[in-house]
């Protein structure tokens, strides 16, 4: 007997907005683990975007926001030699952890976050 192809199964809308949120609170794993800040929401994205575009849309997001972060952080790192870069290294930390949370309350509520200054590495 010949076994049927089955579909990737939907989520909830609840789970929906579970991962979503997870998605973007995934990168402050970074601040303690390195690299965690995109490892996790790449594993949610890789997941669970077959079976939720709202998830999809969510975790693209978070990994081209952390993407970002990681070549912000590298030039401010850089900078640091001529000083400006120790500035550049805060307000990227604190502007983070806003964006992060924004992100977060929103798929949490159930709607789309587009994060400002973030690049689409991932479309």
């Amino acid at each position: 007997m010949e076994e049927q192809p089955t579909s990737p199964q939907q989520l909830s809308e609840q789970d929906e907005r579970l991962y979503g949120m997870l998605a973007h609170l995934g990168g402050f794993i970074g601040f303690v683990i390195p690299l965690g800040n995109i490892i996790a929401p790449l594993v949610i994205w890789l997941t669970q975007k077959d079976k939720s575009s709202f998830v999809d849309y969510h975790g693209k997001e978070a990994l081209n926001f952390q993407i970002t972060l990681m070549v912000a952080y590298l030039i401010a790192g850089i900078l640091v030699f001529v000083v400006v870069g120790i500035v550049l290294l805060g307000i990227i930390f604190v502007l983070s952890v806003i964006f992060m949370v924004l992100a977060a309350v929103a798929a949490n509520k159930g709607e789309f976050y587009k994060y400002p200054f973030a690049i689409s590495f991932i479309k």
